[in-house]
């Protein structure tokens, strides 16, 4: 076993003899390209055979991580998916992976190596560091005794020029590996353009990361679906967690920030972190010689009532000198400050002009700066927890109430009187003042019963700093059948208004009337000769002349206001020819719109009924029977099983669907049966396929 200096010291030997013979063979007469020297395939054959052996120390313990989201947008909850990487680190099943994976996530999959899909728990996610951990259910596995696992490395012994490896599954293509080498051990994103103040990264709109950070940074390519998976050495150790990344540019968490991450979120769910509420810029475009320079003071923070402010230089931190130079040091003292107890007190020596100044500080908890969000779907309203860093950046007085994040389009919310607004604090309901979003939530659940009809609630929100009140209605989302229209006349071909001058470039000189541009199959038009490109004049006589395109309906609405059953005649212009054909009417087909829906909250899909309109279109003979799916969310079992807007469906488990009637009683006996596994059998296109539905039947919390 070759000890890590030893094998940096052979690396370093190595990269200086492949200069010297490549410069050699460069000037040789005698070696040719096509016969390399010996060394120089000896130094190929074991630099293959070390990364080939760090490659099978972390492969194994691979994951692909598939993630179930709920978002919030437009007043609306929205399931998906997204994927992402990781790595088990213990016997234990953990995996370490990024926070901005795991984020909005309801149900975590992962593959592992052997291509087994395994459930996992989130076991906490650290926003601030854009990590997280997740537990696999080792119960699902026959040999959890034999899970493969990888371990972390020394970080801080990377140099620039050492090669790493980056694994994961990028695009969702799982168990690839990327190679590079180290390109800065120490990097920190600052403002640009000569700032050298520390820029607030947000991968969550809203949520702050990378405060405690400093990147390692490669160019081994990383690409989406690789965030969380592991930058590995070539002692075949995990140094880093693959973070970001652009062509060639990635970006990694160092193994040594993200191993103290994992020991606390595993003892206790969250890394408890102390807070003064003060931001640092270094001294070197100050002027200073010492010190570091009180970038910002947060007003109401523990430094901020302290006395401390900004402009202010810090020079002894507990008694200790503290000096900032350059931007990469600033995570350091970020770092030092946080990791302080909680409560405790720091003694700041701080520098105010000519005057030396001693602050007592009271450290408190850096908490995190989005909370919880949840869907009130009856209100036509999303809401979210108000966080001390919320209120502060909000000027609101209190964290007393929820904050109003999305309205839906005509729903309650917005139909309120006056209606309410995202940005909007919810104070009280009904006289009944509300604590928080977890208040809310309860008091919702009160309301929204099933058997209850609640009737118009009086709200009372913050504006801006005013309170208003406002009565709300709410309403349930139950799907409401489409009215259908009475049947009236029709006649089986779509049209087009013919205008002169279109006409004119058609040939047809100065007439005006409605252009044939469909005969539907097996109408009295069809078997009254009526063609495509026929130009129909008259109606019984009366002429059909429109004068633009709004006047589109106008041989609709002539033909609507006759008899079903008479006979029409039309007037038709076929090329040179003036014709008189008679055409008996039939009743109206079906629209789509007119169809009769169904959405089915537990697989979370809409279908319709089909019409004779979809058959036209999509030329399906009259024996094909269905149901058309018009919407799927992306993260419902649905979704998750393959099916799609479009696809017709023509069997559950077996059992044919001929109609809506027919689905529903088939969704019914599977939600009495509860299978494992659903066989649903569509058409798509030209093709049937077998699409395997996997429900969960466990319920979950956002059920």
């Amino acid at each position: 076993m070759i000890s890590h200096s030893a094998r940096n010291g052979f690396l370093q030997s190595t990269r200086i003899l492949v200069a010297v013979l490549t410069a050699a063979l460069s000037t040789s007469p005698v070696l040719r390209a096509e016969e390399p020297p010996a060394g120089q395939e000896t130094l190929r054959s074991e630099l293959r055979r070390l990364i080939g052996e760090a490659r099978d120390r972390v492969f194994p313990a691979l994951v692909s991580i598939r993630v179930v989201t709920v978002r919030f947008y437009g007043g609306r909850e929205l399931k998906g998916q997204s994927v992402g990487s990781g790595a088990i680190i213990s016997p234990q099943g953990y995996v370490v992976t990024n926070a901005h994976v795991v984020s909005g996530g309801k149900k975590f999959i992962c593959t592992l190596s052997d291509k087994r899909e395994v459930e996992a728990r989130l076991v906490g996610e650290d926003p601030m560091t854009d990590l997280a951990l997740l537990q696999l259910d080792l119960s699902a596995l026959d040999d959890p005794a034999h899970l493969p696992v990888a371990s972390f490395g020394d970080s801080d012994a990377l140099e620039i020029g050492d090669y790493v490896m980056a694994m994961g599954s990028p695009y969702a293509l799982v168990r690839s590996v990327s190679l590079g080498i180290v390109s800065n051990t120490e990097r920190v994103f600052a403002g640009g353009f000569g700032r050298d103040d520390v820029e607030e990264m947000q991968l969550e709109q809203g949520q702050r990361t990378g405060l405690f950070t400093r990147w390692i940074q490669h160019d081994a390519v990383i690409s989406p679906g690789n965030s969380g998976g592991p930058l590995v050495n070539l002692q075949g150790e995990i140094v880093g967690v693959n973070e970001l990344g652009s062509g060639t540019l990635s970006f990694a968490i160092p193994s040594k920030l993200a191993a103290e991450v994992a020991v606390a979120l595993i003892a206790d769910g969250e890394v408890t972190r102390s807070w003064v509420g003060l931001d640092f810029k270094p001294i070197q475009r100050t002027g200073l010689d010492d010190g570091v320079l009180v970038d910002s003071v947060v007003v109401d923070g523990p430094a901020g009532r302290a006395g401390v402010e900004a402009g202010d230089v810090l020079l002894r931190l507990d008694g200790d000198p503290t000096t900032v130079r350059f931007v990469e040091e600033v995570p350091l003292l970020l770092s030092r400050i946080a990791g302080r107890p909680l409560g405790s007190t720091l003694e700041l020596t701080l520098r105010r002009g000519d005057e030396v100044l001693t602050r007592a500080v009271t450290t408190e908890k850096l908490t995190k700066d989005l909370g919880e969000e949840r869907s009130f779907s009856a209100w036509g309203m999303t809401a979210r927890e108000i966080t001390e860093k919320l209120a502060r950046d909000w000027r609101l007085e209190s964290r007393r109430g929820a904050l109003v994040t999305g309205i839906r389009r005509g729903g309650p919310g917005q139909l309120a009187e006056p209606p309410l607004e995202e940005g909007d604090v919810l104070l009280s309901i009904d006289g009944e003042p509300l604590a928080d979003l977890t208040d809310l939530a309860a008091r919702y659940e009160r309301l929204m019963r099933p058997d209850d009809e609640p009737g118009d609630l009086l709200v009372a929100f913050d504006r801006r700093g005013r309170n208003q009140v406002t009565l709300l209605e709410p309403r349930i989302d139950d799907a409401d059948e489409p009215p259908r229209e009475l049947p009236k006349a029709w006649i089986g071909v779509a049209t087009q208004p013919l205008l002169p001058r279109l006409a004119s470039e058609l040939g047809l000189g100065d007439l005006s009337g409605f252009r044939v541009t469909r005969v539907y199959a097996g109408t009295e038009a069809e078997k009254a000769g009526l063609e495509v490109g026929d130009v129909v004049l008259a109606l019984d006589g009366q002429t059909l002349r429109p004068r633009g395109l709004q006047d589109a309906a106008l041989m609709n609405r002539a033909i609507r206001g006759l008899e079903i059953g008479d006979v029409a005649t039309l007037d038709l212009a076929r090329g040179d020819r003036r014709l008189e054909v008679p055409v008996p009417l039939e009743r109206t087909r079906l629209s789509k719109e007119e169809a009769r829906r169904h959405d089915d909250n537990d697989f979370e899909i809409s279908v319709r009924e089909l019409t004779f309109f979809d058959r036209d279109e999509q030329r399906w003979a009259p024996e094909v029977r269905g149901v058309l799916i018009e919407n799927v969310d992306p993260g419902g079992w649905a979704g998750l099983g393959g099916l799609r807007a479009g696809d017709l469906v023509l069997r559950i488990d077996g059992e044919p669907v001929r109609s809506l009637r027919s689905f529903r009683q088939a969704m019914a006996e599977v939600k009495k049966q509860q299978p494992e596994r659903v066989v649903v059998v569509i058409l798509r296109g030209v093709r049937t396929h077998f699409q395997y539905l996997e429900p969960d039947w466990t319920p979950t919390e956002w059920d």
